[in-house]
């Protein structure tokens, strides 16, 4: 079987409601799916693989189907995305390219040469006037981004998903990349349960962690319910 420390292990209603983005979604991009008898494939491989037919996704696929998700959610079509991820696997040299560190900088003029290649006509024309600005490009990928921590080797190597005050850390090299309190390294799901069962006060001295560690686990869960519930 996969060696899966450092990797972190997601399957797609996992990482959906980590990502607030539908799990059957998820899966058409990464297994490829048909549409009027036409066969996509996936858009990149997944890092994990188990022996079986299921999709998991490891931390490198979860950071970049945040990215895809923003920019199809900023009207950019899947094709163009799937030929941006061609060309700059291609430019970047790495596998999972639209979340690398890099592609903060390079992105810009690898969607610009995707979109000249095609003929498109008005879509063609919106999507070239977006990604010629570059404060536009930067408004799609730097709020994402910036929530994410960078290895020498360009690649996320850790996620703070409500942003890193919250002290909520989602990070492969820990607890397989479950969510978790970056502090004492409890499971959020863990503190939130306890937290619920005992009051957060009890819960806190239990576990040795923060009052406010918590509080901020039973949020984080409820928003994540949330996001599963719709």
């Amino acid at each position: 079987m996969q060696d899966l420390i450092g990797v972190g292990l997601y399957t797609p209603a996992e990482a959906g409601k980590l990502l607030g983005i539908p799990a059957r979604k998820i899966t058409r991009w990464l297994k490829g799916h048909v549409v009027d008898g036409k066969q996509y494939a996936a858009l990149w491989s997944v890092q994990v693989s188990l022996g079986d037919d299921q999709i998991y996704l490891g931390f490198r696929d979860l950071m970049e189907t945040r990215v895809v998700h923003a920019f199809i959610r900023n009207g950019v079509p899947p094709v163009r995305i799937r030929s941006a991820i061609e060309l700059a696997r291609e430019v970047i040299a790495k596998d999972h390219p639209l979340s690398t560190n890099r592609f903060k900088t390079a992105g810009r003029e690898i969607f610009l040469q995707v979109i000249e290649m095609d003929e498109d006509g008005v879509e063609r024309e919106r999507l070239l006037n977006l990604f010629k600005r570059q404060y536009e490009f930067n408004g799609i990928l730097d709020p994402i981004l910036r929530e994410v921590d960078f290895g020498d080797d360009e690649y996320p190597s850790r996620w703070w998903p409500i942003g890193r005050r919250a002290n909520i850390v989602v990070d492969p090299e820990r607890s397989f990349g479950t969510p978790i309190d970056a502090e004492s390294s409890v499971p959020t799901r863990v503190l939130a349960v306890a937290g619920a069962n005992m009051g957060a006060r009890p819960a806190a001295r239990a576990y040795e962690v923060r009052e406010t560690a918590v509080r901020r686990a039973m949020e984080f869960e409820e928003t994540l319910g949330q996001r599963l519930a719709a």
